[in-house]
């Protein structure tokens, strides 16, 4: 399977994930780079520019960059992983579901669907994150509560088409079982747009947990984490400029490497 989506990867998509392979090295082993782990404050060493010791330099309080940046950049991955993996799973249930099991169902559904619709998604992730603060779990939960309405209404609408296919109709009248249908018909209908929302998925739980950072609702110190690294060293831009470029370079990268392999080719 494998590699039969590296064979049809287009050149976009291929160096989306180099890069996230290249990120996700770094961020399982960078601490391997450091002298000291994200933690350990050296008073001495305050602000230190890049060098052999500090690859990446020190912060305010003498951290080792490059052990929370790898820090930094591991929590954003295991946040947007956990949270596609999460809303995909419920969204391609409730949307196979809805498509599938006749009106009665998708009416229900679809309510429940326009009134979370009606609520802004930053809005709700906001109002839990700041209920309760610093809560990586919360956090989770409540990106998770909003992706989830996009792979249904997808999901949804291309399920809808397939079950009146004349091949699916035709797997009917044979007498092949649901289970069969689902994967020889439905999942290679959605299987392509499930896979481009879960990389854009990815991207926006990024950004909304280092956007919820940089407002101070999201991570607390002294986590590692990339929004909040923002706005702990903004004070010092004008005399350490690297550091406050790191976390922003990091946050574009991660982004730009999901959308990359999301991308499909025209």
């Amino acid at each position: 399977m494998m590699v039969s989506l590296l064979k049809h990867a287009t050149l976009g998509q291929k160096c989306g994930g180099l890069l996230l392979l290249v990120l996700l090295v770094f961020a399982l082993f960078g601490n391997a780079l450091a002298p000291n782990d994200g933690a350990y404050q050296d008073l001495d060493a305050i602000l230190a520019p890049p060098s052999g010791t500090h690859w990446l330099g020190t912060d305010h309080f003498g951290r080792s960059m490059v052990a929370r940046m790898a820090d930094a950049i591991r929590l954003s991955f295991m946040l947007g992983v956990l949270c596609v993996a999460t809303s995909s799973i419920i969204g391609v249930s409730l949307g196979v579901w809805a498509a599938w099991s006749g009106k009665k169902v998708d009416a229900v559904l679809n309510v429940f669907v326009n009134i979370i619709l009606a609520l802004p998604g930053l809005v709700i992730v906001l109002l839990l994150a700041a209920i309760v603060p610093g809560s990586f779990f919360v956090l989770y939960l409540a990106i998770s509560l909003v992706q989830w309405v996009e792979y249904l209404r997808v999901v949804r609408a291309i399920t809808k088409m397939t079950v009146d296919s004349p091949a699916m109709q035709s797997s009917q009248m044979m007498g092949f079982g649901r289970w069969y249908l689902f994967k020889r018909h439905i999942w290679p209908a959605i299987a392509p747009s499930v896979f481009t929302l879960a990389t854009f998925g990815c991207a926006t739980a990024i950004l909304t947990m280092a956007s919820l950072g940089f407002v101070y609702v999201g991570m607390q110190p002294p986590l590692a984490e990339l929004g909040l690294m923002m706005v702990e060293l903004f004070p010092y831009y004008s005399d350490a400029p690297w550091l406050l470029a790191e976390p922003l370079i990091a946050i574009a990268l991660l982004v730009l490497g999901f959308h990359l392999l999301g991308r499909k080719s025209s």
